[in-house]
């Protein structure tokens, strides 16, 4: 038997790995401190790399949160195990009304960074854009950029842009959403910054001159099939305990003082809590990025066939009956992205174009939707469409009109 022992050693031994992958430690430090930001819309700390060669284009756009459904599609990716199968995707909905430029930023390269060399805005600021630079619109006196836009008047402006030419490496564009053409109660616009890639500086600064008090569209931006990030802000959750928010491992059943507990949060010595062990506090509204979402389809306004497929031929559009939960009818242009996205509905969630070529198949498949799902998110929802609902339940005592129709 002790033989047998000595003999079986060495292979112990050699399975045996390291306590850090056995049990390795409860949550990310990699998004310390969990706070909630100051950020409250999506902010791009990174545009993706420049290339001269290409013609200009912009890198990134804004929309809002409408809600999710699901989709069922084919796969086409050879070696898989679901190739030339069908399967149920969820898919989240965001709705990108157009957004107007109205400035541009040169930027040029210092040892410590980017530094701002000079801004240059439109001539003309629509309202919505001009209430987001007052905390009170009603009580001022709405003065903003009245006397900058004399500026047209003589050579300033051009000054300006030809200086940009002469020192920037790097252009962005300022652009605003139109929160006018949502039903959400907000009359202030987001604005932000957009990198303006491809070209060089000259090119840049013409082609964002030419698009003020201009409207972008989503698509002159993505195309689909295109893998993009999203940037946000997470649901809030409040304040919350050790197991929901760092994922520890409860105690046993009859521990004292309750169970959803650390049991040890550290030794004697040194005399104080690492900043590494899990505490409560507080958890979501976090700012977080989410990389390669890749975009199933691209909606139009106004198109009400926007979700009929090959296989589904029914006229549809894409708001579901009844509308989005807490969201309602989706009259602008839209993206759906694969996957849940962050934040809640009617949050603005910044796209971003990718930061990484690709080359896996995964990233680069075409997607073939098969079917889009529109029945009613409140409940368990049975008709796709209003006249199905109708040519199902037939004559209804309550509501005479529609069959007259």
């Amino acid at each position: 038997d002790i033989a047998n022992d000595v003999d079986a050693a060495p292979q112990t031994l050699a399975t045996m790995s390291h306590r850090k992958f056995e049990a390795p430690r409860c949550g990310n430090l990699g998004f310390l401190p969990r706070k909630r930001t100051k950020h409250h819309r999506g902010r791009i700390r990174s545009f993706p790399k420049d290339d001269a060669s290409k013609p200009c284009h912009l890198t990134a756009f804004m929309g809002y949160k409408a809600g999710m459904t699901h989709v069922v599609r084919g796969v086409d990716r050879p070696g898989a195990i679901m190739h030339k199968k069908e399967v149920v995707d969820a898919v989240s909905i965001v709705e990108t009304p157009p957004m107007v430029v109205v400035g541009v930023v040169g930027y040029v390269e210092t040892p410590r960074g980017l530094r701002t060399l000079t801004t240059v805005f439109a001539e003309h600021l629509s309202e919505e854009c001009r209430r987001r630079f007052y905390k009170n619109w009603f009580k001022s006196k709405r003065k903003a950029f009245t006397k900058y836009s004399k500026k047209y008047e003589g050579a300033d402006i051009d000054n300006e842009l030809n200086r940009m030419k002469k020192f920037c490496s790097v252009i962005r564009v300022i652009a605003h959403t139109q929160v006018k053409k949502l039903n959400l109660r907000i009359k202030k616009a987001h604005i932000c910054e957009i990198q303006v890639n491809g070209g060089d500086a000259a090119a840049k600064v013409d082609f964002a001159k030419a698009l003020f008090e201009k409207e972008v569209s989503v698509h002159d931006v993505f195309a689909k099939d295109e893998n993009i990030d999203v940037i946000g802000v997470t649901k809030g959750k409040g304040y919350e305990g050790v197991t929901t928010r760092w994922g520890v491992s409860r105690l046993p059943r009859k521990t004292h003082r309750g169970l959803r507990k650390v049991a040890c949060i550290g030794s004697w010595h040194p005399a104080r809590v690492s900043t590494t062990v899990p505490r409560a506090g507080q958890n979501g509204y976090f700012h977080r990025c989410e990389l390669n979402k890749k975009l199933y389809r691209m909606g139009k306004a106004g198109d009400k066939s926007s979700c009929s497929t090959t296989a589904d031929l029914t006229e549809k559009s894409i708001t579901p009956m009844g509308g989005f939960v807490q969201y309602g009818v989706i009259t602008n242009d839209w993206l759906m992205l694969k996957g849940g996205i962050v934040g809640t509905k009617k949050r603005p969630i910044t796209l971003r174009k990718s930061l990484m070529n690709h080359s896996s198949r995964k990233h680069l498949e075409e997607i073939d939707l098969k079917f889009i799902d529109t029945s009613s998110k409140f409940g368990h929802g049975r008709f796709q469409t209003a006249e199905e609902k109708l040519k199902f339940m037939g004559p209804l005592a309550s509501k005479p009109s529609m069959h007259k129709k």
